[in-house]
């Protein structure tokens, strides 16, 4: 496994004309040397591959991190490098522009002043777009623990609990069922506030005749899941009914559609399409998904913006919604595995609505 990551950036560091390549995304780390903590810095040559972090985790790295040469240092991850001498030879070296501080790339100059340093993004992001078998089963694994909390949640979901009391009893969920912890943020959004795709639970008290939109996810060795499901307690308003059934409709015609060698932006339009047809399109306001993995948000986007072509392998999530300000919101997302031919959807919580 990690040769052939090692290998594919080599492939893509050749490519670029770099002699080296400076890893500092503490997932890229992770996923090219197994690596699960929190301060690290990898060195990619042509020839040698390093791992540098410090005596706080000399044991994890060694139990950790294969294939990369381990260097325990005391003098800070750039300064540790230049120690090593990481960079011997080497006349260009690229540095992950998305992660790198501007406080690290002033200490890559001054370090190693005869290097000509180059921005690069997304070049171990484009080696992890497509799932390898084990990958694959870690975010099964947590998809299958996601569906198990939503099962239990639904019996604490009653009139007068609040929002916040929920997303504690997911979150407690969440390691009850084995999972090393939330893969984010728990979003539980009652009443009106469903309107916010994005909302922080509150002390709201949760009433009867309103939409609970619930929003979380589990991580298993490091890889997330992702679920949404809005359930209805008791009676809700009949708009938002409708505005259930688009989405329901249109996540159920993505999932149908998705496979190996299609657009992003030609899934979102299916999506986009079953809800535009019903009289929604001004409600659905984000993207259709995006990819999962050590990250919970990595590609491929899959929005109505984005030309990227969808890879067999990838794992991407099927969210469309509908957010009606004053009245509130409805999505329903699924994790799903592409094929060349279709797609495998990894969660399985029911999707038709539930009345509480």
């Amino acid at each position: 496994m990690t040769d052939a990551r090692i290998e594919g950036l080599r492939a893509r560091m050749n490519e670029n004309e770099l002699d080296a390549l400076i890893v500092t995304s503490l997932a890229n780390i992770r996923y090219l040397t197994g690596f699960s903590g929190s301060h690290a810095l990898a060195v990619l040559t042509a020839k040698r591959a390093y791992f540098i972090s410090d005596s706080r985790y000399t044991l994890q790295s060694a139990r950790e991190v294969r294939k990369f040469r381990r260097i325990i240092g005391s003098l800070g991850l750039m300064e540790d490098a230049a120690a090593a001498k990481t960079l011997r030879g080497c006349r260009a070296a690229g540095f992950e522009s998305d992660s790198l501080t501007y406080a690290q790339y002033r200490s890559l100059r001054r370090l190693f002043p005869r290097i000509m340093f180059r921005p690069t993004s997304g070049m171990v992001e484009s080696l992890a777009l497509v799932k390898d078998a084990r990958e694959v089963a870690c975010i099964e694994e947590a998809a299958a623990i996601s569906d198990g909390v939503f099962h239990d949640v639904l019996k604490f979901i009653r009139p007068g609990v609040t929002e916040l009391e929920i997303a504690a009893e997911i979150s407690w969920l969440n390691r009850r069922r084995g999972a090393e912890s939330d893969a984010f943020d728990v979003i539980v959004a009652s009443g009106p506030r469903g309107a916010l795709p994005h909302a922080r639970p509150t002390a709201r008290k949760i009433r009867k005749g309103e939409f609970v939109l619930l929003d979380f996810g589990s991580t298993v060795r490091g890889y997330s899941s992702d679920l949404t499901r809005t359930v209805a307690l008791g009676g809700a308003p009949r708009r938002l009914r409708e505005a259930y059934q688009a989405v329901l409709e249109a996540n159920e015609s993505a999932t149908a559609s998705a496979r190996g060698g299609m657009t992003a932006r030609g899934l979102d339009a299916v999506a986009r399409g079953c809800i535009r047809r019903r009289g929604f399109a001004r409600y659905f306001i984000h993207s259709l998904g995006h990819g999962l993995g050590l990250r919970v948000h990595e590609r491929p986007r899959v929005s109505a913006l984005s030309p990227e072509v969808l890879r067999p392998g990838s794992v991407i999530t099927i969210e469309p919604g509908i957010y009606i300000p004053g009245s509130g919101g409805v999505r329903i997302e699924d994790d799903v595995l592409l094929g060349g031919t279709g797609c495998r959807v990894l969660t399985r919580s029911p999707r038709e609505l539930i009345v509480l």
